[in-house]
């Protein structure tokens, strides 16, 4: 009821303003990371966009900085399947970076064959949840002491399909591409919880989203039947600009500023699972990732 609702009502926009802010933007040399950068940066924010593929990231560089008229965008090299290079870019933020106002955890791999990262994750819930966890854990005293701050986990619906297997979390017993797909989206919406809890009264917020069905690259992987199918519900699926909206929303409407923890969807406060919602689950997979990343993070 509520995305029926969500459908018939007005388009969010805001006129807000984010001069003398900085924004890091994983992800976003395609797709809504893109669009996001674009807005971000004609808000007058300072936006980092760290990517994986320099190549791809210079060419979305140039288009980022032509369609928001600002030159304050810059990027850098992150890949999220490997926390070398984790640390690496998180070490040149914190040293070059006075502040970071807004971080987006939008990166992301969808319904791929299984593979594992350089750190021997499960690729979807290690560059989807694990990649991002270490990042956020490795910025955030920098978010703390820029605050008001916010961090932004872009999950999915389909985290309502999924469930947490604490017992073996990398899949390596049986590989379902979607359940593990869901598996780590629903970590994205568990993993935003506990950061609010841990993050009460320090002017840090934490917020996850479902964009809405999207058309981009993340499609890769899917089947033809899947893309056929995907094809067909088109009408009711958004192109990356519109897809980009909520994640916009959650790190500029003003109204959101004392908000955190919460789950959204099409620019509003939507419901999520069960699950979602379980704070016991989120903190054996708080700690459960803390314990195989090696760190210490209470």
């Amino acid at each position: 009821m509520q995305s029926l609702r969500n459908l018939f009502r007005a388009a969010w926009s805001s006129d807000a303003k984010l001069d003398g802010k900085t924004a890091v933007i994983t992800g976003a040399n395609t797709g809504i990371g893109k669009e996001t950068a674009i807005d971000l940066a004609k808000r007058g924010a300072r936006v980092i966009i760290a990517c994986r593929d320099m190549e791809k990231a210079q060419t979305a560089l140039k288009e980022i900085i032509e369609r928001s008229g600002s030159d304050n965008v810059v990027c850098m090299k992150l890949d999220l399947s490997d926390s070398k290079s984790i640390r690496e870019f998180a070490e040149a933020i914190n040293k070059d970076e006075p502040k970071l106002n807004i971080l987006i955890n939008n990166a992301g791999v969808m319904v791929c064959p299984f593979g594992k990262t350089a750190d021997g994750f499960e690729m979807q819930i290690g560059v989807n949840h694990m990649g991002h966890f270490l990042l956020t854990y490795l910025l955030i005293d920098l978010i703390k002491r820029s605050a008001p701050s916010r961090i932004i986990n872009v999950s999915s619906m389909a985290h309502a399909w999924g469930s947490i297997n604490l017992e073996d979390i990398n899949s390596e017993k049986s590989y379902s591409k979607t359940k593990a797909y869901a598996q780590s989206k629903l970590a994205n919406v568990l993993f935003t919880r506990s950061l609010a809890k841990r993050l009460e009264g320090t002017g840090v917020t934490a917020y996850s989203l479902h964009p809405g069905v999207v058309q981009t690259d993340l499609w890769r992987h899917l089947s033809i039947f899947e893309q056929i199918f995907m094809k067909i519900a088109s009408p009711f699926t958004k192109n990356s600009v519109q897809g980009a909206q909520t994640t916009i929303y959650c790190a500029v409407e003003p109204t959101l500023e004392n908000e955190s923890g919460g789950y959204y969807s099409d620019c509003a406060p939507a419901s999520c699972s069960n699950a979602g919602k379980d704070d016991d689950l989120a903190q054996k997979l708080w700690e459960l990732s803390c314990r195989i990343l090696s760190i210490s993070w209470e």
